[in-house]
């Protein structure tokens, strides 16, 4: 027997996006000069990065700022409580690529469609609320791609419902040398930024939010370090090519603040199937915590990227 609120499904809604999207997705999450495909529209080969469906999800078809609460707060999901938008933070996600998006969506129709998968309660810490996001080609249904989305509602449990399955793990290999480490040195600019590609969460600009939830302030977007991560393993390992990304995840363990140094790991499994290697990664905060675990891709293995020629 399905549990309570699976199964079902919002109402469609249109997205749409333009070049300038792109190149500020883009730049937001840190693709380099010598990328220029992601970075510059007159391109030969300019293309969207590969994650840029995700910040669909929260753009939808404005031009403007959104009211995130407001949004959240749009539609109840039948036979849960009503959560509180103002106290979700990313459990984890994942999203697998069917089709790579138009540099634009003018002159075509795109949908964002978004079912529950789960509701759980996790007790005093709170719920998980498990949804699938399809982009679509609204005129032939089209699936370009799909997201899985596990959103924590912090402090918000106990109210009866069913705990959950136990999750999946992808922990890194031990005792292997990674195949790949990259770096980035975040700022308190750095969610001001990230934010303008749609995802206005207060949380990520307003102090207020992240004390009443217990961070103490303004925290980094964990789709930020999602996304950068995404980058680096895409220049480092495939060699920059959308074409070399099947399908990509990672788990939210733990708040970025502006000003923390973020270093990722990679290593290749050479567990290899249809041409596609499992890659698994983990980014933590310099010396510190690991903010993204459960790390995992699905790549072909070209090497770093070559400079992008005109």
């Amino acid at each position: 027997m399905p549990g309570p609120g699976v199964g079902f499904e919002y109402p469609s809604k249109s997205v749409s996006w333009c070049k300038r999207d792109l190149l500020l997705f883009a730049q937001s999450i840190g693709c380099k000069a010598e990328e220029l495909h992601f970075l510059y529209e007159l391109h030969p080969n300019f293309v969207p990065f590969p994650t840029y469906p995700l910040a669909l999800s929260f753009k939808l078809d404005s031009s403007d700022v959104v009211d995130f609460y407001a949004a959240q707060k749009s539609i109840a999901i039948p036979g849960v409580p009503v959560f509180d938008p103002a106290r979700v933070v990313d459990g984890q996600r994942r999203i697998e690529f069917f089709k790579q998006l138009p540099t634009s969506s003018e002159g075509q129709r795109f949908e964002s469609r978004t079912k529950v998968v789960g509701v759980y309660d996790k007790g005093r810490p709170g719920s998980v609320v498990e949804t699938q996001t399809d982009i679509v080609d609204a005129t032939n249904n089209e699936v370009y791609s799909r997201i899985h989305t596990s959103s924590f509602y912090v402090n918000q449990g106990n109210w009866g419902g069913p705990k959950g399955p136990a999750t999946q793990n992808f922990p890194p290999p031990k005792d292997k040398k990674p195949d790949a480490v990259f770096e980035n040195q975040t700022t308190p600019e750095t969610p001001l930024l990230y934010r303008l590609n749609g995802d206005y969460n207060p949380l990520h600009a307003d102090p207020e939010p992240g004390k009443k939830m217990g961070f103490g302030g303004v925290i980094i977007h964990g789709l930020y370090s999602w996304n950068w991560a995404c980058h680096g393993l895409l220049q480092h390992l495939g060699g920059s090519d959308p074409a070399n990304i099947k399908e990509y995840q990672a788990r939210f363990a733990s708040p970025v603040r502006g000003g923390d140094k973020l270093v990722a790991s990679a290593w290749k499994t050479g567990e290899i199937k249809d041409g596609w290697e499992e890659i698994r990664f983990q980014v933590q905060i310099e010396g510190g915590k690991v903010v993204l675990s459960n790390g995992r891709a699905l790549m072909k293995c070209v090497g770093p990227a070559p400079q992008s020629k005109l």
